[in-house]
């Protein structure tokens, strides 16, 4: 049942990304080969200039088994994992870099140094975290909040991560995305709590909340993405069977979702934390080359996107 098709960064995205200069990033205790190498791929593909921050005879080491020399870039010493975040954190902090990339360093130990009240990279939006999914043959993208960080989110909580999903979209070039807020049922029910929570945040929507969007919920799953099936059950509006952004009920649900298209569908999952003043990349250790790469572009055009928008300010 898996898919075994080759991955692939989406053509498009990339083509979209490379528009735009190379975006300062720093690249978090890049001591071992998989972090190494996804730098490497984004350097050479024109997305990023990166900034390594760790142990810098432990990065030469696994850059020269590699092939690389290092030469050109910038190198910061850091004891451990730790240091480095916070060295990492401060670069940014003093304008030297516009996105962080995560290397071998713990998710928690990265996102406490951003957080830092001291660091001056938290904004008034809780961090959430977006996958942007790609299918081989499909033109598509299909956004998935959060699976990643908010485990059991309230209402609060999804208007502050369909803001932060909006927003990405508008710097892909999406001016209106179209936001379904998902559950178990199109029904509202007080027996499933994210029916009531989809209700509310698409009541936010309508007093103007989440300008820039189509919000529409609660809508299960085959509603959200079929457009035969909104029919079938008499599900009028603009978003069933069009979504742009699923908004999840909780990290599980999202999780799950991600992961299954992933390996039964040959989906690219690109990932990036928002919410805080830069995007952050954050892979995983599992994640295929081809997902870094269009991590590193998503990345890329929201730099260019909060560039522009600062230009008009």
């Amino acid at each position: 049942m898996l898919n075994t098709a080759p991955k692939e960064c989406p053509p498009r995205l990339l083509a979209q990304a490379r528009q735009h200069p190379r975006v300062t990033t720093v690249v978090i205790n890049p001591v071992n080969a998989v972090s190494l190498a996804s730098a490497r791929l984004a350097r050479e593909q024109g997305l990023i200039e990166p900034i390594l921050v760790g142990d810098v005879a432990v990065m030469r080491h696994q850059a020269q088994a590699m092939g690389w020399t290092l030469d050109g870039l910038r190198l910061v010493p850091a004891a451990d994992e730790t240091e480095a975040a916070c060295l990492g954190v401060a670069l940014v902090s003093q304008g030297e870099a516009d996105a962080i990339m995560k290397g071998h360093v713990h998710t928690d130990i990265l996102l406490r140094a951003v957080l830092n009240k001291s660091a001056g990279l938290r904004t008034d939006s809780r961090l959430s975290h977006l996958f942007h999914m790609t299918v081989p043959g499909s033109c598509k993208a299909l956004c998935i909040t959060d699976a990643v960080i908010n485990v059991q989110p309230t209402v609060l909580d999804k208007l502050h991560i369909a803001r932060n999903a909006i927003g990405l979209m508008h710097a892909l070039g999406n001016p209106e995305p179209k936001v379904a807020v998902l559950s178990g049922t199109e029904e509202v029910s007080k027996s499933m709590p994210s029916s009531l929570d989809a209700a509310e945040l698409v009541k936010l929507a309508a007093m103007g909340a989440l300008p820039g969007a189509l919000v529409e919920g609660p809508l299960a799953f085959d509603n959200a993405v079929s457009a035969e099936a909104a029919a079938i059950k008499g599900i009028r509006g603009r978003v069933p069977g069009q979504a742009d952004i699923l908004l999840v009920p909780n990290l599980e649900s999202g999780n799950f979702l991600f992961k299954q298209m992933v390996y039964f569908m040959g989906a690219t999952a690109a990932g990036l934390v928002l919410g805080a003043r830069v995007p952050i990349i954050l892979t995983s250790r599992a994640d295929p080359p081809e997902a870094r790469l269009a991590s590193c572009a998503l990345a890329a055009l929201h730099c260019a996107h909060q560039a522009s928008r600062a230009a008009v300010a």
